[in-house]
């Protein structure tokens, strides 16, 4: 995997701590630091870990937080909070707050700073991104945080995706690019992602962006059909070239 990042280009990944991810959490204590360690040999690094974590009373979440601490990993991704359709949001956002509190506590015992990924569905929070912001700002930034993601942010956002961004531009652990464009199929429209810069995601995000105080990891997505390994290579150097460019 690294000799594959090193033939990319990347300076490093985010590593999967997750079920049936690259490592599970019960490994992390002693796998993570092994490939950690690899990835540094090649002059790379582990920028971010993603976990399923959504409490600190789920099986292994304490493990997991210390490991990715003792590793010397300073970022973390949350797993999802979704909201009940049969219950009022703004009631699970209250139950949610102390659970945030929580992480956001061991966060700074251990040094690290957890993110929430806001991802576009009908039933996840973190998808009109104010409600994170509700839940998150009176918390040290440093400690807790959004993985914004871009691509994301236009699905639900489409053009106030500016408004979103600036929302949570203080509140960045990370920021996530990939692309899409809108399908229609069977009289509904959903949407199909595609290589960057092909899409709908618009690259004034990044002239935001590098105004901005941000200096964490930007880390490339892929979400379309990449096909065989070779294939795959192609594709996701050629997005990290457009996100070069974007970035000149």
């Amino acid at each position: 995997m690294a000799d594959f990042v090193s033939a990319i280009g990347w300076d490093g990944i985010e590593c999967p701590v997750r079920e049936k991810g690259q490592i599970e959490p019960e490994q992390a204590v002693d796998k993570l630091p092994a490939i950690a360690e690899i990835f540094r040999k090649h002059r790379q690094d582990i920028f971010i870990v993603a976990t399923d974590i959504t409490s600190l009373r789920q099986k292994h979440a304490e493990d997991v937080l210390r490991a990715i601490s003792k590793t010397g990993i300073k970022r973390l991704r949350l797993g999802f909070f979704k909201y009940d359709p049969t219950r009022s949001p703004q009631q699970y956002l209250e139950e949610l707050r102390p659970v945030i509190k929580d992480i956001a506590d061991a966060c700074h015992d251990l040094d690290l700073q957890a993110g929430i990924e806001n991802h576009s569905g009908s039933n996840l929070v973190g998808a009109p991104v104010w409600d994170v912001y509700s839940l998150i700002k009176d918390i040290d930034p440093r400690r807790f945080g959004m993985c914004f993601d871009i691509g994301h942010a236009t699905i639900e956002g489409g053009l106030s995706w500016p408004i979103q961004a600036r929302l949570m531009e203080p509140f960045y652990t990370a920021v996530y690019v990939k692309d899409f464009v809108w399908k229609k199929e069977s009289g509904r429209w959903r949407e199909d992602w595609v290589p960057l810069g092909s899409g709908m995601v618009n690259r004034e995000f990044i002239e935001q962006l590098k105004s901005s105080s941000f200096d964490g990891p930007i880390c490339q997505h892929h979400e379309y059909e990449l096909g065989n390994e070779t294939e795959m290579a192609e594709h996701m150097r050629r997005d990290l070239n457009v996100l070069r460019s974007w970035l000149a």
